[in-house]
């Protein structure tokens, strides 16, 4: 078992330095509950603008807060989950290029998973694109979820969007994922998403799902909260209100293997016969 934080909270469009402050505070005090990871909204650390980004966001600078993002994970002694802006031309994905963006760069929307010594275990990119703004912005990822194993649960990552998609859990559950985790950044009004819709991802998959969503307003959008995580039987673990939160719940394991012995889903699939279906 893994107590897991989730951090729900209002960033600040391109204000580094206070939403870093944010996600420190969040971290300490995750930690201090003897937390062993926390898990943060898409995009937060430079806020949710994806035009503003795209257009202002200088992709030399990434480097440096992704190495104040893992100076946080060693300080508190905690893994973390943050979502940032990559330039999708760049393989390494994490060597950004020192200059100003052009207006035909493309960029991909990204998580990275670290340890509690801040070193990089898993890193992910966004493959469905939600929205005129993000499709103007950035350009979806082709690769699929990789799994590590992360203090003992086999661990994976998806980005808002993505996990709306059954064939996208889907892929992480057959990798042998029991744990996803998937920073959002989900408008008002979309409601059954977090309520219905996680807990059915996790019971069609059996795995646990960690969803952390931004509270409050940034740039034209009003975002809804709502964060939660959902167990492997569709349960509800932990939820969060409208306003800024840090969520706990316990996830494990023993859970995962209960629910697939029940009811194997994924042991009975027929993924060719699905297949013929489609053509």
């Amino acid at each position: 078992m893994m107590l897991l934080a989730l951090l729900q909270a209002n960033a600040s469009v391109l204000d580094v330095d206070a939403n870093l402050r944010t996600i420190d505070d969040a971290a300490r005090r995750a930690a201090n509950a003897g937390a062993g990871l926390l898990l943060t909204p898409e995009l937060f650390p430079v806020g949710y603008a994806p035009l503003r980004l795209h257009a202002e966001l200088n992709p030399g600078t990434l480097p440096a807060i992704r190495e104040r993002l893992a100076a946080i994970a060693r300080t508190h002694g905690i893994g973390l989950v943050y979502s940032l802006p990559a330039l999708a031309l760049k393989p390494e994905m994490h060597d950004d290029a020192a200059q100003p963006p052009h207006a035909d760069d493309a960029w991909h929307i990204t998580a990275t998973l670290l340890d509690a010594e801040g070193n990089e275990v898993l890193n992910y990119a966004k493959v469905h694109l939600f929205g005129p703004e993000e499709h103007k912005a950035f350009v979806g990822a082709e690769e699929p979820p990789a799994v590590v194993d992360f203090n003992g649960i086999r661990t994976s990552m998806l980005i808002c969007y993505d996990v709306e998609f059954p064939e996208a859990v889907r892929a992480a559950a057959t990798r042998g994922a029991e744990l996803l985790l998937v920073p959002t950044a989900l408008s008002a009004g979309f409601d059954n998403v977090p309520q219905v819709l996680i807990r059915a991802r996790a019971l069609e998959s059996q795995l646990n799902v960690a969803y952390a969503n931004h509270s409050g307003h940034e740039d034209v959008y009003n975002f809804l909260g709502g964060s939660v995580v959902a167990g492997p039987d569709g349960s509800l673990l932990a939820a969060a209100g409208e306003g800024a939160a840090l969520l706990f719940a316990e996830v494990g394991t023993d859970t995962v293997k209960a629910a697939r012995d029940e009811v194997p889903y994924l042991r009975e699939r027929r993924p060719e016969l699905y297949n013929e279906w489609d053509r």
